[in-house]
């Protein structure tokens, strides 16, 4: 029986050769059977992987030689089969589109939030909860009471802070997103218009890997890959693609952001 995983992970990080990474994860992740996508830009790294437990440690085993990445570790979770269709690595101008290449994240980003401390935190009256995710991932599943931005795209975030920021004034502002990477972006660009930023350490996956008894969650969480959902015990849930495309008519994929 095979025993398949399920890893995502990203970092900000200086990379001063992108084309030339992208080839030896091509090179590597091809001979280990890894399926899955990874963006690489001069800002770091975005990826998600799948394939067997053994190969998965393979391939961390190679990379923690990098000393760029030798800390980096992934959010596992199991995968009842195999949750991609192809191996795609590629260069991009960010690892997650804000729309701002400029923004640096390597060197700044928001208060991380450990899980334990999150419910805490978004119960307090000066709090501002903000889902940093797309409208039809919102809608599948948040945390009770979040806000919802209704964005398409995470490029389209930036307005509705902008939109936003005069009536957030004296307000601190806790941001979640799927892994953590949007919040991670966009909170390095909110430092810099004057923001008091916070967001849950590694995002939503991370939370279900330490959730308290009450998670404070509703729904669902999409993953951007052929498990399509998971709960907050991280159990494959019941919608297809096309089921999120028939009720959010989003052109919903195997893709990024």
């Amino acid at each position: 029986m095979l025993d398949l995983c399920h890893d995502s992970f990203y970092r900000f990080v200086k990379v001063e050769d992108p084309a030339l990474l992208v080839s030896e994860l091509t090179e590597l992740c091809t001979q280990l059977h890894l399926l899955g996508s990874i963006l690489i830009a001069e800002e770091g790294i975005n990826g998600m992987l799948a394939g067997e437990r053994s190969n998965l440690e393979a391939f961390w085993d190679v990379l923690h030689q990098d000393a760029r990445f030798a800390t980096l570790q992934p959010k596992r979770t199991q995968a009842s089969h195999m949750p991609f269709k192809r191996l795609k690595i590629r260069q991009k101008p960010e690892i997650v589109p804000l729309g701002m290449p400029e923004v640096d994240a390597v060197s700044k980003t928001g208060v991380q939030v450990p899980p334990t401390e999150w419910l805490n935190l978004i119960q307090q009256e000066d709090v501002v909860l903000l889902d940093n995710r797309n409208d039809f991932e919102a809608r599948i599943g948040t945390f009770e009471g979040a806000i919802n931005p209704g964005v398409k795209k995470f490029r389209d975030f930036a307005k509705y802070v902008l939109d936003h920021q005069k009536e957030w004034e004296g307000k601190r502002i806790a941001m979640f997103c799927t892994g953590g990477i949007r919040c991670e972006k966009a909170s390095a660009w909110m430092l810099d218009l004057g923001m008091e930023v916070y967001q849950l350490e590694g995002g939503i996956m991370n939370y279900f890997l330490n959730p308290p008894e009450e998670t404070g969650w509703v729904g669902e969480c999409f993953v951007f890959d052929e498990r399509v959902t998971l709960d907050p015990a991280l159990q494959e849930g019941d919608l297809t693609f096309k089921d999120v495309n028939e009720q959010f008519g989003d052109g919903v994929k195997e893709t990024t952001f």
